[in-house]
């Protein structure tokens, strides 16, 4: 959410895409996304139709953990692409080529990783701020 916060990105109204369904990040993600307004399909890799679904998606997260599982031609021009994926070799569950196709997409390295460890240096840092306070 802090990524898509970032960039401007209203979830309000849009259909967003979960690709996984842990109960780590999949169904988390869907829960914010669906709080924030979001219309929201969570799937996952033996979902049946799952390229036309995710055609269908302006946010697209992501959350498989299969390298290079979502193809560039399922990504709906101009969509939002958040790869939570990290494969061996240094590569997401999107193959890359759909950055030909997003409007904006997350690096794998380089996107969700490092937004989510300084996200918890944040939450450590105000945590432990509140204990000195109290």
């Amino acid at each position: 959410m802090r990524l898509l916060d970032a960039y401007d990105v209203d979830v309000a109204g849009r259909h967003a895409v979960v690709i996984g369904r842990s109960p780590i990040l999949g169904k988390p993600v869907a829960m914010l996304l669906l709080a924030r307004d979001a219309t929201v399909t969570i799937c996952h890799s033996k979902t049946v139709g799952l390229a036309e679904i995710v055609r269908t998606a302006d946010i697209v997260v992501a959350a498989v953990g299969k390298p290079r599982f979502v193809q560039g031609d399922w990504i709906k021009p101009g969509a939002v692409v958040i790869d939570a994926g990290y494969n061996e070799g240094n590569v997401g569950d999107v193959d890359f080529d759909a950055a030909k196709h997003a409007g904006l997409i997350t690096p794998v390295p380089g996107g969700v990783g490092p937004t989510t460890i300084a996200v918890l240096l944040e939450q450590t840092v105000d945590a432990a701020s509140r204990e000195l306070n109290a």
